[in-house]
């Protein structure tokens, strides 16, 4: 049994620390780089930042209050039996609706944005296609990476996300240096910014949602918890390196003003990355802009439906052979990519409600899980998260917060810049 089990241990000494932290921050990019932008365009930069560091912190530790959660049961084992066992039947059928919502939800997100992308790529080689078709051969592509295997997404998100700081730096770089201070923190239009904050922080918590990959992470290492901790610490932090420096380089050039007529237009990626290129002078670094652009996206979407992927093979017991993991591929990408067909132009829309959702799974019941597990198991030495039951409080408390303000927006009781 210990050779069994020192052999594990090395197995997963194996797994790249990069790896983790690059499916993490791979999952977290694509949602928040072309929507915090135009939901922030409101509040503007200052607020904006403020907005990030909140929900960073707040979605950090709720991760992480999973991952404590997670580390009691067997490597494999997903939200379905996690909630089941700390929390019955009540609320593992509430979560399991969420989580399926939301991952399904941001997986359709991501064919919509990725279809947009696509096509402004295509565009600039003469080639126009439908963004339905466009966003179908995005699915189709990407669902063969997940279907082979999580060590397969790990190498192609590490390189996506590799080329993504690459052609991040030399588009955004040129950006950068050119962005003007008055736009940051004089914008024209109108002088109202915060009450525009409670409408995009669902929209922060999203931008910030790698929680369906946690029980991959844990199947992916085994019961290392300090490697996992690292890979979700510096996995949310290159996140919020790159959201910052995003904010700076899009609120920098193009004038508050102008994500009005964004907005009008949808807002979704291709028309962000479109005002952008317009900024841009160079057509060599315009073609780096639309490259990162679709890195994000099938990056965020390789990383969303590895998670899909393994909560719902474990949900209906679907085994790793071949036959398996087509039936799991089979219920993970077909309705997706069906609501990409039908509805092709719904990004904006989509994050939103993914938020309303993702409040439950990646904030509320983490939390709740949390304070059950440390109940039922008192004298547990593994890890524990800092903080004791305050810490869970404030974030259940943020999960409560960022569901009403979606409610509220739909509501038209809070105001929507736009």
């Amino acid at each position: 049994m210990a050779n069994h089990m020192n052999a594990a241990k090395r197995g997963a000494e194996r797994r790249s620390l990069l790896g983790g932290a690059m499916i993490i921050a791979g999952t977290a990019v694509g949602a928040g780089m072309f929507s915090l932008p135009v939901v922030g365009a409101g509040m503007w930069f200052s607020y904006s930042i403020a907005m990030l560091i909140c929900v960073w912190f707040c979605m950090l530790v709720s991760g992480l209050l999973l991952l404590e959660t997670n580390l009691h049961f067997e490597p494999g084992a997903s939200f379905d039996t996690l909630t089941r066992e700390t929390l019955g039947n009540f609320w593992r059928i509430v979560n399991g609706l969420s989580i399926a919502f939301v991952l399904y939800i941001l997986a359709y997100a991501y064919i919509s944005g990725g279809g947009s992308i696509v096509n402004h790529s295509l565009e600039a080689a003469g080639i126009e296609l439908p963004q339905s078709v466009a966003g179908l051969v995005f699915a189709l592509g990407l669902a063969f990476v997940v279907l082979i295997s999580t060590k397969a997404v790990d190498r192609i998100t590490t390189i996506m996300l590799g080329g993504m700081i690459i052609t991040f730096f030399l588009a955004v770089g040129n950006l950068l240096i050119d962005i003007d201070t008055v736009k940051l923190f004089k914008p024209d239009g109108e002088e109202t910014y915060l009450p525009y904050l409670l409408a995009a922080l669902p929209f922060g918590l999203v931008s910030f949602g790698y929680h369906g990959n946690v029980p991959s992470l844990v199947k992916y290492y085994g019961k290392d918890s300090a490697t996992i901790i690292k890979a979700i610490v510096l996995g949310t932090l290159i996140a919020f390196v790159i959201y910052v420096c995003w904010l700076i380089a899009t609120m920098g050039n193009i004038p508050r003003s102008e994500f009005v007529d964004i907005i009008a237009q949808g807002g979704n990626m291709g028309v962000l990355v479109g005002a952008l290129s317009g900024v841009i002078t160079s057509d060599w670094l315009t073609s780096m802009l639309t490259l990162f652009a679709n890195l994000a996206v099938a990056s965020s979407f390789l990383g969303v439906t590895l998670g899909l992927f393994d909560y719902l093979a474990d949900l209906f017991g679907f085994d790793e052979s071949r036959s398996g993991r087509l039936k799991t591929a089979t219920v993970t990408f077909v309705p997706p990519t069906v609501l990409g067909l039908l509805f092709p132009d719904g990004f904006l829309i989509a994050i939103g409600f993914a938020a309303l959702a993702a409040t439950i799974w990646a904030a509320i019941v983490p939390g709740l899980m949390a304070h059950r597990v440390r109940k039922m198991y008192p004298q547990h030495e593994g890890f524990r998260v800092p903080g004791g039951t305050p810490v869970i409080a404030i974030v259940i408390l943020f999960g409560i917060i960022t569901g009403a303000c979606h409610l509220l927006v739909m509501a038209d009781l809070l105001p929507v810049f736009g």
